[in-house]
């Protein structure tokens, strides 16, 4: 058995207990009927994530989503390349209201999904939870451990 010093053992502790209880990051829907919905999420904030995003992911848990960040607010289009699963595309402008929602995208579909309105963000969450949980176009969007400003070109 080896020999520790009890002040690395302690240190080591923390650490672990920092890490574990870091938040993950969040976006909370506030609909208009009063209901709150939290998705847990994954952050796409670079060129090389938004490009990736969920495809090959054969299941998401109904929490659970990603969020799309983008520099610049403007009209995004997205597809369901090599995306096994239907999505909902739940477009946000930068005041932090969802402008749109593009519902059941369906699995491995080329054709560009817009909604023809301007967004910084667009989370993807389970196809048919939009409808599922009434969250719809003016509900208003708030996020917990997610910079807005981290978006690279």
């Amino acid at each position: 058995m080896c020999a520790a010093h009890p002040g690395l053992l302690a240190l080591l502790a923390l650490c672990f207990t920092v890490t574990a209880c870091q938040a993950q990051p969040k976006v909370i829907i506030a609909t208009r009927q009063g209901r709150e919905i939290t998705f847990e999420v994954e952050i796409a904030d670079t060129p090389a994530k938004r490009e990736l995003g969920l495809q090959y992911r054969r299941d998401l848990a109904a929490d659970r989503g990603m969020i799309f960040l983008f520099p610049h607010e403007g009209e995004q289009t997205f597809w369901m390349k090599n995306t096994p699963i239907p999505l909902d595309m739940i477009f946000i402008n930068s005041d932090r209201r969802i402008v749109g929602i593009a519902e059941q995208a369906v699995p491995f579909s080329l054709d560009p999904r817009s909604v023809g309105r301007a967004s910084r963000f667009v989370l993807e969450v389970n196809g048919g939870l939009s409808k599922r949980y009434g969250i719809g176009a003016g509900d208003s969007v708030r996020f917990q451990g997610i910079s807005a400003e981290s978006a690279t070109e």
